[in-house]
């Protein structure tokens, strides 16, 4: 068998690796490590350093999503020989448990994370983007590109661009280069790039398809806010987060006061409109990374992680001042609508330390809230 039969036979079993991999899950975040694993493991593609930038069609710009590789020669050389020494092939890299790992302790990907390129402004990447093929930059193209701001932030001599697709439609893109062995890319290393490109493209469409679907699936249809099963899987998702980092975390409880009378006089029809007013109010007043759902009817719950009872309170009085002071609109169109709400807040652990207790604990403080004339925040 010649060489090249051989380097051949090893390259379709790498891709079929990859392949089988990215078949086992749905899971996009998965999927991402999958690739990038399977582009610089030495077991696969074996390039030194990748970054992996996926399309916004919202923003209309590639975003970092994951990035893999070492953080300096030394410490590429002892992950090579830590991989020789216990004998790791691809499928180990590959496992699932090591995802959330990879994006937690990865120093290339945390130095990246916030890398976004509008497709408006000119730039490598959006070229290669717009051009939509393989792109090797020699060491002279790179020196021409060398103020660009890819290349100020990602430092190299060498790369290699490849665009990921799905239906002949850009939908990411991956930076490779060889900062560490200084190996030179050549025309077969793109081509044996691109069979795992053209794989990888229709992985990421499919996860991402997947991602719309259950994202559906937990989205209130009427205010676009998470929906009771959602806030239950997330609350018994930061609890545990919130115990091992020992954080507080707030719940809050917010229900519409009066709203079964208004329902009754204005008709269920505007009593919708009044809720998705009420939760565009909730998601400006909030932090990107709070967590607001309708919990059911007129009740709408926020979770608020790493917030103490003192700031969850600042926070609900925010929010209660806000709906007071607004004005909703009436079903005649003339003029404006004065609603209030009720809210009851618990914090963890100083007022409850699992899942139940809190939200019992925050429940009971919003009934207080109306009990006691309603337009106000209540807590233990």
């Amino acid at each position: 068998m010649t060489s090249i039969s051989m380097s051949a036979e090893k390259e379709f079993k790498v891709l079929y690796e990859i392949s089988c991999a990215m078949r086992t899950t749905l899971e996009l975040p998965h999927i991402l490590y999958i690739i990038l694993t399977g582009v610089t493991s030495h077991s696969g593609l074996g390039y030194n350093r990748a970054l992996l930038f996926l399309f916004n069609e919202q923003k209309n710009r590639l975003e970092c999503r994951m990035a893999i590789g070492p953080k300096s020669g030394e410490h590429a050389n002892k992950i090579w020989e830590f991989i020789d020494k216990e004998n790791q092939k691809l499928e180990d890299l590959i496992h699932a448990d090591k995802v959330k790992e990879a994006a937690s302790e990865s120093a290339l990907f945390h130095e990246y994370k916030d890398l976004v390129f509008p497709l408006e402004v000119p730039t490598l990447l959006n070229q290669a983007y717009q051009r939509g093929l393989p792109w090797h930059l020699t060491p002279e193209e790179t020196e021409l590109f060398k103020d660009d701001p890819l290349l100020k932030s990602f430092s190299t001599y060498e790369l290699v661009i490849m665009p990921l697709k799905a239906q002949d439609k850009v939908n990411g893109l991956i930076v490779a280069d060889n900062i560490y062995t200084k190996k030179p890319i050549s025309q077969h290393d793109i081509q044996f790039f691109t069979m795992l490109a053209n794989q990888a493209g229709l992985a990421i469409e499919n996860a991402r398809l997947y991602e719309i679907v259950v994202q559906q699936s937990m989205t209130d249809a009427l205010t676009g806010l998470w929906n009771h099963g959602y806030f239950q899987k997330t609350l018994l998702n930061e609890l545990p987060k919130a115990k091992r980092y020992e954080t507080p975390l707030t719940l809050l409880f917010l229900d519409i006061d009066d709203f079964k009378k208004f329902n009754d006089t204005c008709g269920h029809q505007h009593g919708d409109l009044i809720l998705k007013e009420i939760a565009k109010i909730l998601r400006d007043s909030s932090r990107a990374q709070d967590c607001i759902c309708r919990y059911g009817g007129e009740e709408l719950a926020l979770i608020l992680s790493n917030t103490t009872s003192e700031q969850g309170f600042e926070t609900a009085e925010r929010i209660r001042k806000r709906i007071d002071e607004y004005g909703f609109p009436s079903p005649s169109g003339m003029g404006a609508l004065h609603l209030t709400v009720s809210i009851g807040l618990a914090t963890f652990p100083q007022h409850a330390e699992d899942k139940d207790a809190l939200i019992t604990h925050a429940d009971k403080a919003m009934y207080e809230a109306k009990k006691s004339g309603k337009n106000k925040t209540c807590m233990p």
